[in-house]
């Protein structure tokens, strides 16, 4: 299976910058800082005219996946937005308290993005058992899940990738996320067998001492990166996985 590559951002520059350079696939967020949140209805606009397939986070705020139904009503609005653009896809996820998948959330919300691709995002990576997620993630019909194998980051999580991709048997596509980038991207997918890879592709930018002082921002900002981007690109489409 070719490798690819599914990239984060979480404005207008970033999109245009993956269309320019033929990323596979596109996560289109906002406030990447919180770990990407729904984007605006103005934002899925844009990126509904671009070529490549976008997936928007459906995530209405900050903190865990624990959601009440109010946040779940908002959630269903907001994937009505996506199927309004015609974008290719959500990206969402939803857990209890004890560290399950949320069943009773994600059936709401798959039933709404009926007709449109799905991927589960790390609340997998929170769950006590992963491999019991991959399986329900399967019978909700997600097409992939997005995981760092429960660590910090996919590096630190190749072991349970590894065995994740293993469980999933082509069932489901397992995608590795969390500080994947151009020095250890053939390493994750040689050690774990997974061919999915995930990245914001940023690197850090100071945000004007006027703005951050006055509590707009941080003093820096992920911004998508094109020298960044088209490393990880050419280091993926050269790369000849050994599993």
């Amino acid at each position: 299976m070719q490798p690819t590559l599914d990239v984060c951002v979480d404005d207008r520059n970033g999109l245009e910058i993956c269309v320019k350079h033929g990323i596979d696939r596109i996560e289109l967020c906002s406030a990447l800082p919180l770990g990407g949140l729904t984007p605006s209805p103005g934002l899925m606009r844009v990126a509904s005219t671009v070529s490549i397939p976008t997936y928007a986070m459906i995530r209405p705020r900050a903190g865990n996946f624990c959601f009440s139904q109010s946040e779940v009503d908002v959630m269903l609005y907001d994937i009505s937005a996506v199927i309004d653009n015609n974008m290719a896809g959500v990206v969402l996820g939803a857990s209890t308290l004890d560290n399950k998948l949320d069943l009773n959330v994600l059936n709401q919300l798959c039933r709404a993005s009926d007709g449109v691709g799905r991927t589960l995002h790390r609340v997998i990576d929170t769950v006590a058992d992963a491999l019991e997620a991959i399986d329900q993630t399967v019978d909700l019909g997600f097409e992939r899940i997005l995981s760092s194998g429960g660590s910090v980051n996919a590096m630190k999580g190749m072991e349970q990738l590894k065995s994740m991709q293993d469980y999933a048997n082509g069932r489901i596509e397992i995608m590795a996320g969390s500080g994947v980038n151009i020095e250890n991207a053939i390493e994750i997918m040689n050690s774990t067998g997974v061919r999915s890879l995930h990245s914001s592709c940023s690197i850090s930018v100071a945000v004007p001492a006027a703005f951050s002082k006055l509590g707009f921002s941080g003093e820096i900002e992920p911004r998508t990166d094109v020298m960044t981007l088209v490393a990880l690109k050419r280091v993926i489409e050269k790369s000849n996985p050994i599993r």
